[in-house]
C-alpha cells in the first residue's frame, strides 16, 4: 500500500524523502526527516513512533545500519513493518517484516535507499533506486523522479491517492514538505505540479523565518 525513496544529497547536504500509497495522508505517518541526522521511513501496517525513534537513534551516532537493529530487537509487532533508514554519511539500512502486505521489496543505492509494499512489481524499489542516482537539480527534484520511475512500473498493486515530498537543510524545519492528502487519480502529478509553484520560494521562506529584515516581497495582493 507504500512506496518510498529516502535520500541524501552529497552535495548539499540535504536529507529528503518521498512517498506515495492508496492511503490518505501517507507522508504524516510515515515520512521522517532531520536536519543533520538522517531519514527514515516507515510503513506497511505504519508504527510513527518508529520514524522518531530511528531519527532520535542517529542523532546520538548511531549509523542507520545499527539504528535499524535497535528497532528490530525492540519494537512490537516488528514483523508487520517495512523501514527504511539513512544516515547523515549517507549509509542505508531497510528492512521488511514477514506480515509485509502483497509483494514487497526493497533496493539500496547511492545515498538513497527505497522500500514497498502491496507493489505491482518487486522491481519498482529498483526503479526508484536507478531514477534518482540518474537525476539531476534539487533533491526534491531527483525523489520526484524516483517517484515518476515507479509509477512507470505501475507503482502500487492498486490505484494510490496520497503523495508527498519532504526535505530538511540547516534548519530544523523542513524547507520542502509538500503534501497530497488526498486525490482520485494521479497525486504524484499534482506534487510535482505544487513543487514547481513552491521551488522558486523555498529561499525566501527560509529567509523571512530567519531575519525578515532580509526577506523578499510577499508577493501577494496587498504587499507594498
Amino acid at each position: 500500500m507504500t512506496f518510498s525513496i529516502a535520500a541524501r544529497c552529497a552535495e548539499t547536504g540535504m536529507f529528503g524523502i518521498a512517498i506515495a500509497s492508496s492511503s490518505p495522508a501517507v507522508a504524516s505517518r510515515c515520512a521522517w526527516a532531520r536536519a543533520g541526522v538522517g531519514v527514515v521511513a516507515t510503513q506497511n501496517i505504519t508504527d510513527p513512533t518508529l520514524g522518531e525513534r530511528g531519527l532520535d537513534l542517529m542523532a546520538l551516532g548511531v549509523d542507520a545500519p545499527q539504528a535499524l537493529a535497535v528497532i528490530m530487537e525492540t519494537a512490537p509487532f516488528i514483523d508487520y513493518r517495512q523501514l527504511a533508514l539513512i544516515d547523515g554519511a549517507g549509509r542505508t539500512a531497510c528492512f521488511s517484516g514477514a506480515r509485509a502486505l502483497g509483494v514487497f521489496n526493497t533496493a539500496e543505492g547511492r545515498d538513497c535507499v527505497a522500500a514497498g509494499n502491496m507493489l505491482a512489481s518487486d522491481q519498482v524499489p529498483a526503479a526508484m533506486v536507478a531514477a534518482f542516482e540518474m537525476a539531476t537539480g534539487h533533491l526534491a527534484e531527483r525523489l520526484l523522479a524516483a517517484m515518476k520511475a515507479a509509477m512507470a512500473l505501475g507503482g502500487e498493486a492498486g490505484p494510490i491517492h496520497s503523495a508527498g515530498v519532504k526535505v530538511v537543510d540547516t534548519a530544523s524545519w523542513p524547507i520542502v514538505d509538500l503534501r497530497i492528502d488526498w486525490a482520485e487519480d494521479g497525486p504524484i502529478d499534482l506534487l510535482e505540479a505544487a513543487w514547481v509553484v513552491y521551488a522558486p520560494q523555498i529561499h525566501a521562506y527560509v529567509t523571512r523565518a530567519l531575519d525578515p529584515r532580509d526577506a523578499p516581497s510577499y508577493g501577494v495582493p496587498g504587499d507594498l
